[in-house]
């Protein structure tokens, strides 16, 4: 189905405005999606990037290090942390280096849940399965020249 007939919406000011609505549009539709999957193990989306980041770091990171990093940049990333601290998720200590600053980890029980989401892949590839290689690629490429703006 069209944009105009999911929004319910004929006439936009031009290509450009429409682009833009459907970006949004798509990406709270992709969320929303993801969210379904996530809520099964009872967490946010942001909650998962987070997660995802600790795995992927080699070293403990900051909150600050974190959010940098975060797919969501208005997040309030100390929040999340402390979400994921409570569901033993993730782990923090105070920065040997600077007593103002906090390392966070991901523990054994983040990695396991990670695990099981990874198995899931297929479900979460499956949103966008009706692009085909080179139209995924041409979408990534596209996607970076819209935010390639000085």
């Amino acid at each position: 189905m069209g944009l105009e007939q999911e929004i319910q919406q004929a006439i936009f000011r031009n290509d450009h405005h429409k682009a833009m609505v459907n970006v949004i549009y798509t990406s709270n539709w992709l969320l929303e999606k993801l969210k379904e999957l996530l809520e099964k193990e009872d967490i946010t989306h942001q909650q998962y990037n987070i997660l995802r980041i600790l795995r992927g770091s080699t070293s403990p990171l900051s909150t600050l290090q974190i959010r940098e990093r975060m797919l969501d940049k208005m997040s309030d990333t100390s929040r999340i942390v402390e979400r994921l601290l409570k569901k033993g998720l993730a782990d923090k200590k105070v920065c040997p280096t600077d007593k103002r600053l906090v390392d966070v980890t991901i523990t054994p029980e983040g990695l396991q849940l990670l695990d099981r989401l990874d198995s899931q892949n297929a479900l979460i590839d499956e949103l966008t399965s009706n692009l085909d290689a080179n139209e995924a690629d041409q979408l990534n490429r596209l996607l970076d020249k819209l935010r390639d703006r000085p």
